[in-house]
């Protein structure tokens, strides 16, 4: 096998297949991907027996062929050769692998392709097309409620479902907070299983969707998910669980609203919690007539923060506690200029939105302050 390759060309697919591959694995195929090189074209492959990736990319092939070689060294030999650099990537004689640039020569280890575990090739009984955009700003919104606890495996993902309503919604939560965001069920997603989307797998599919703006084919059976796009597939099995029934812990009878520029209230956050308890992060709002007092104190050194900003809210004045960094990343992911809290009593769950977004929204736990 022998291929020559712009650095430019081979670095993009590179970057996208070495996150597939852990950095320790106690099966050494696994650290390797395999590189064919085949009819004007190199493709890439890597598996964690969880999730394979194939990418594929232009290249002048001067002799067929396929090879396994460490993926993170390859990686990072790729990336250190200066921009505009041709790559020749070649399998030598003793069973090795070369690579070389300009001046720059280096030998990887290869090991035999017969040991690389077959990629998964099930069938997806049910397919759909989404827009890459849209599937990324529903991963966006989602993933920060992801529970990172092993021993609540079903909630380290992001659960995707049709809804009664005709919608497709994600859904996410830790416990303490949960995230949901929906949009009009894609043509051909009407039976689609409920499926859990790993941490890994998601992660790895924003960086594929990152700078492409065409649509992504996804395919889905009871244990898999498929997603293709550009030159590149990606399949990863799905968490085994069942997701929690989240409905009901969304609060539909809170009766309290509060509106308030998301800028102001995310730089009032911000400034207060450098003074909230290190445990908890917990900081009080106290709403009053047209205002929003945001508070927090250290038992342990006495020190405390205070700042006050405008609010639309009723006369009645009422306080409540919550986790300052779960405020502020939910308050980040308000596309809106206003945010809005939905309120009850100060040991009822919070409902935080866009005051204009029906279709997006955040629920978040009360803390004791």
């Amino acid at each position: 096998m022998k291929f020559s390759i712009d650095r430019a060309v081979l670095i993009k697919p590179l970057s996208h297949i070495q996150g597939v591959v852990e950095r320790r694995n106690t099966i050494p195929i696994l650290s390797n991907l395999v590189i064919a090189a085949e009819s004007g074209q190199i493709r890439l492959t890597a598996t964690d027996m969880e999730m394979d990736m194939v990418e594929s990319c232009a290249a002048s092939v001067s002799t067929e062929g396929s090879i396994t070689t460490p993926a993170h060294m390859l990686y990072d030999i790729i990336r250190k050769f200066p921009e505009g650099a041709e790559v020749t990537i070649a399998a030598d004689k003793d069973g090795g692998a070369s690579i070389s640039a300009g001046r720059s020569n280096f030998r990887l280890p290869t090991l035999p392709i017969g040991d690389f575990p077959a990629i998964s090739a099930d069938d997806m009984p049910v397919n759909f097309q989404l827009a890459a955009a849209d599937l990324k700003a529903m991963i966006d919104f989602t993933r920060i409620a992801t529970s990172t606890e092993e021993s609540r495996y079903y909630l380290n993902g992001i659960y995707f479902h049709a809804s009664d309503a005709r919608k497709l919604r994600a859904v996410s939560t830790d416990g303490h907070r949960l995230a949901l965001t929906e949009m009009d069920l894609p043509s051909g997603a009407d039976t689609m299983p409920s499926v859990i989307v790993p941490r890994k797998a998601y992660s790895e599919l924003l960086g594929l969707l990152e700078n492409y703006d065409g649509e992504v084919s996804i395919g889905l059976s009871d244990n898999r998910a498929r997603f293709a796009l550009d030159q590149v597939v990606m399949t990863t099995k799905l968490i085994d669980g069942t997701f929690p029934n989240y409905e009901r812990i969304i609060p539909n009878e809170n009766q309290h609203k509060a509106t308030m520029k998301v800028k102001d209230f995310i730089a009032a956050v911000d400034r207060v919690s450098i003074m909230s308890p290190e445990k908890t992060h917990a900081v009080k709002l106290a709403f009053s007539k047209g205002s929003l007092t945001i508070s927090t104190n250290r038992n342990e050194d006495q020190s405390s923060a205070t700042e006050t900003l405008e609010a639309n809210w009723g006369d009645e004045e009422m306080s409540f506690g919550f986790n300052a960094r779960y405020l502020l990343e939910c308050a980040h992911l308000i596309a809106e200029d206003d945010i809005e809290f939905v309120l009850a009593e100060p040991s009822v769950p919070a409902l935080i939105r866009a005051p204009k977004d029906d279709a997006s929204l955040f629920v978040v736990m009360p803390v004791r302050f």
